[in-house]
C-alpha cells in the first residue's frame, strides 16, 4: 500500500528531528566544548591574527626606513607565527578528538589549509635579502600562498560555522553576522589605509596649508613676488 505524499513528508521531518535529538544525546558537554574551542582557535588564527599581519606588512610599504618600519615588520612576523601556532593547535584537536571522516567541506578545506599555512611559514623563514637574485620569485610565491591562506581561512570559518550547527543544532545566525561585519571592516580598513596618502595628496583631507588649484593662471608679476620653495 502506497503512502500519501503528506505522510511521507511528515515521516521525513520526524526522522530528521529524531536524528538531531540522537546526535545531541551522543555529544557530551566535553565534546561540545572542544568543538567550540576548535572554532575559536580557527577564528583567532585566520579571522584575526592573519588579517592583522597582512595589514601591518601592507602599511610598511609606505615606510622607507626607521623605527616604524621595524615595528610593522615585527607585528607582521609575530602575528603570523601565532596564527600558525593556533591553527596547528586547532588541527591537533581535530585529529585527536573529532571523527575525521572528511564527509563535509569544512574538513576537506581544513586539510588543504593546514598544509598551505605551514608552507607559507616555511617560505617566510627562507626570505632572501632584499636586492638578491631570488627575491622577486620569493615575494611572488609568498604573496600567492598568503592570498590562498587568507581566502581558504575565510571559507573555512564559514563552513566551520555550518558544521558546528549540524553537530550541535545550535543557531549560528548571530556569529555569522558578527564575523561578516568584522570581515567587512577589515576589507574596508585595508583598502582605506592603502589609499590614505593618495587621498591626502588629492586635497580631500587638508593639512596645515591650503591646496592650490592646479590650473590657476599666474601673471608674470605674481611670479616675481612669489617666494621660492623647495620641492619635497
Amino acid at each position: 500500500m502506497h503512502q500519501e505524499p503528506e505522510v511521507r513528508e511528515h515521516l521525513k521531518t520526524t526522522d530528521s528531528h529524531t536524528n538531531i535529538k540522537n546526535i545531541m544525546h551522543k555529544l557530551s558537554p566535553k565534546l561540545v566544548f572542544e568543538i567550540t574551542l576548535h572554532g575559536f582557535l580557527l577564528w583567532a588564527s585566520m579571522g584575526f591574527l592573519m588579517p592583522v599581519g597582512i595589514i601591518a606588512i601592507r602599511m610598511s610599504h609606505r615606510e622607507a626606513c626607521g623605527r616604524r618600519l621595524k615595528i610593522l615588520f615585527y607585528v607582521h612576523s609575530i602575528s603570523q607565527m601565532f596564527s600558525v601556532l593556533l591553527s596547528t593547535a586547532g588541527a591537533v584537536m581535530s585529529i585527536k578528538n573529532f571523527n575525521n571522516s572528511f564527509d563535509n567541506h569544512h574538513q576537506r578545506i581544513g586539510v588543504g589549509l593546514y598544509g598551505i599555512v605551514w608552507l607559507q611559514a616555511l617560505i617566510g623563514f627562507l626570505r632572501p635579502r632584499r636586492g638578491s637574485k631570488g627575491r622577486g620569485l620569493w615575494f611572488f610565491v609568498h604573496w600567492i600562498t598568503g592570498t590562498a591562506v587568507s581566502l581558504l581561512g575565510i571559507v573555512s570559518i564559514y563552513t566551520g560555522l555550518q558544521a558546528y550547527h549540524q553537530k550541535t543544532s545550535r543557531s549560528i545566525h548571530l556569529w555569522t553576522i558578527v564575523f561578516t561585519l568584522e570581515l567587512s571592516f577589515i576589507i574596508f580598513f585595508y583598502l582605506f589605509q592603502d589609499k590614505w596618502v593618495y587621498i591626502q595628496k588629492q586635497g580631500v583631507i587638508l593639512g596645515d596649508e591650503p591646496v592650490r588649484p592646479t590650473h590657476q593662471v599666474i601673471s608674470p608679476g605674481e611670479k616675481k613676488r612669489e617666494p621660492a620653495t623647495e620641492s619635497c
